[in-house]
């Protein structure tokens, strides 16, 4: 099936450039699951979220659509990656006990991919799909990414985007609701790796598509004013936003 691929031209860049995700959400994941058997990661990417369920799970079944994501996947034993869709797949009925969707639920059709959770699974089984949107590093910084953002990239974002901004809080998941906690994503970069993060936006490969340009070229000065040293490591914070529901 066709699907919306935003990321198989930059995925070497995509895996190199995006931030860690928490170890307490993991954590937090495998205490509300219901068994440690196995577990989906579905849209799994450079499989970054997969491998860290593999610490918690026998096995980990990690797909995605994509197969250069795949390529650029983190091998592990317990991980077994497929090139598949999200919404049609060959895990087998009620076998996973979560299932866990990472900044990527936006691009799903829902409907469709809900009734494939239905039927993989298990009872009582745990569904979490996370996202983030704008990082924080200093009000200066924060100031030259928000024009990147809106005003530069602005016209480039898909428009599943406003589903990310919003932490996915209109999307209609009809499951049971998990109250959870909140978690922050936090790394320490240096101007240049945040650049590299910010070129690995989407909408940064659709305008330099589009236009011939570089986007981030266009801001990296007024960024690099604004951060001091450039090789000084200084953090940059996102907040993720989780939908974290029972599968009954």
């Amino acid at each position: 099936m066709n699907f919306k691929d935003h990321f198989s031209g930059h995925a070497g860049l995509y895996a190199r450039a995006r931030p860690r995700y928490p170890d307490a959400l993991f954590d937090w994941i495998s205490r509300q699951s219901p068994a440690h058997g196995s577990a989906w990661d579905v849209a799994c990417g450079n499989g970054q979220a997969s491998v860290a369920l593999a610490r918690s799970f026998d096995h980990v079944i990690a797909s995605d659509p994509s197969a250069q994501q795949i390529a650029q996947a983190q091998p592990h034993p317990r991980v077994e990656y497929r090139v598949e869709a999200a919404e049609q797949n060959t895990i087998a009925d009620h076998s996973m006990d979560a299932i866990t969707v990472a900044q990527a639920l936006h691009w799903f059709d829902l409907p469709r991919f809900i009734e494939e959770v239905r039927r993989i699974a298990k009872p009582d089984a745990l569904f979490a799909a996370w996202s983030y949107s704008g990082c924080h590093i200093d009000p200066a910084v924060d100031a030259v990414i928000a024009h990147l953002y809106d005003g530069i990239l602005g016209a480039y974002w898909p428009p599943e985007r406003r589903l990310v901004d919003e932490g996915y809080a209109s999307m209609p998941i009809p499951f049971m609701p998990i109250d959870s906690p909140a978690f922050e994503m936090r790394v320490d970069w240096d101007a240049e790796r945040l650049l590299a993060y910010l070129r690995s936006w989407s909408a940064a490969q659709r305008y330099r598509a589009s236009t011939g340009a570089d986007a981030i070229a266009a801001v990296a000065g007024d960024l690099l004013r604004a951060w001091g040293d450039p090789r000084r490591p200084r953090a940059v914070r996102w907040q993720l936003a989780l939908r974290a529901q029972r599968v009954a």
